[in-house]
C-alpha cells in the first residue's frame, strides 16, 4: 500500500472513508455508533463493495444510519431489520446485506425476528451494539442491563427477582444451527477496534459462501444513558460488562 503524503510533507495517517458521507454525526460524545459506522464503511471501501451493499437500520440511536453511511439504506419498523434484510437478500441474493440494530431493538422487541433470522440461516450479517441500555428514549431498562444497574426504569438497580435476568442474546444465536459466525467484539480501545474490523470483514467474506448467517455483537457505552463520562464509561465496560459479555468468537465455521 502506498503511502500518502500530504503538500506540506507529513505522511496521512487517517482520512475519512468516502463510503461515509460528510455529514457530521449526531451521536453524544464518546458514544460507539459512529466507531462501528466508520469501521463498517473501511470494510465496505476497501473490499470494493459499496455499490453492491445494502444496510437496514431500525428505531434507535442508529435511525439515522442513512445520513452516514454512503450506501444504499433501508428503515424498518422497530424491531424488525433482520426480517427487512431477509427480504431483501432473497431478491437481490448477489448483495452484501447487513442489519445494524441496538440491544432495545434486536433483544427485546426484536427477539422473534432476531432468532428464526439465524435459526433460518439467512445469508446476512447483522451487528448488534450492546450498550445496556435504551439510549434513545431516555435510559431506561434493555434485556442487556446488568444485576443491580441503575436505569430510568430501575432507579434502585435491576432486581432479577422482578425483572429477570440480563438476555446473553449472543450465547442463544450460537446455539442454532443457522448462525455461521457469532462473535463479540467492542470499541473502547484502538486494539478492540483492529479486532471488530476484521470481525466485520470476515462477516461480509462469509456472505460469498452462502452458509448461514453473521452476528456481531459489539459491547459499546452510553455516556448520557449511564450519566457518566465517556472516561468513565471505558472503565465501567472493563469492570461490569466483560465479566458478564465476554469478547471473543463463540461460533465460527469448521472449514
Amino acid at each position: 500500500m502506498e503511502t500518502e503524503v500530504m503538500n506540506n510533507g507529513l505522511e496521512v495517517v487517517y482520512k475519512k472513508p468516502s463510503t461515509l458521507t460528510d455529514t457530521p454525526f449526531h451521536y453524544c460524545p464518546g458514544c460507539g455508533h459512529s466507531v462501528v459506522h466508520r469501521v463498517l464503511m473501511e470494510v465496505v471501501e476497501e473490499m470494493g463493495i459499496q455499490e453492491n451493499t445494502i444496510g437496514v437500520a431500525p428505531v434507535g440511536c442508529s435511525v439515522f444510519a442513512y445520513h452516514y453511511m454512503n450506501i444504499d439504506m433501508q428503515e424498518a419498523a422497530h424491531g424488525r431489520a433482520s426480517a427487512v434484510a431477509t427480504g431483501i437478500k432473497r431478491v437481490l441474493p448477489d448483495k452484501f446485506v447487513f442489519s445494524y440494530q441496538g440491544d432495545g431493538d434486536l433483544a427485546a422487541i426484536g427477539t422473534a425476528e432476531t432468532i428464526h433470522t439465524v435459526n433460518r440461516g439467512e445469508n446476512i450479517l447483522m451487528v448488534f451494539i450492546n450498550n445496556a441500555i435504551y439510549g434513545m428514549t431516555g435510559g431506561q431498562m434493555a434485556p442487556t442491563t446488568l444485576i443491580e444497574q441503575v436505569t430510568a426504569t430501575s432507579p434502585y438497580g435491576r432486581k432479577s427477582e422482578a425483572m429477570g435476568f440480563p438476555l446473553k442474546i449472543t450465547e442463544l444465536v450460537a446455539q442454532l444451527p443457522g448462525a455461521l459466525y457469532v462473535t463479540r467484539q467492542a470499541v473502547h480501545t484502538s486494539g478492540a477496534v483492529r479486532k471488530l474490523k476484521k470481525a466485520v470483514q470476515k462477516a461480509f467474506e462469509y456472505q460469498k459462501v452462502n452458509r448461514g448467517t453473521s452476528f456481531i455483537e459489539v459491547v459499546s457505552n452510553c455516556p448520557s444513558g449511564w450519566k457518566m463520562t465517556p472516561v468513565e464509561t471505558i472503565s465501567w465496560i472493563e469492570e461490569n460488562m466483560f465479566p458478564l459479555y465476554p469478547l471473543g468468537d463463540l461460533k465460527v465455521p469448521k472449514d
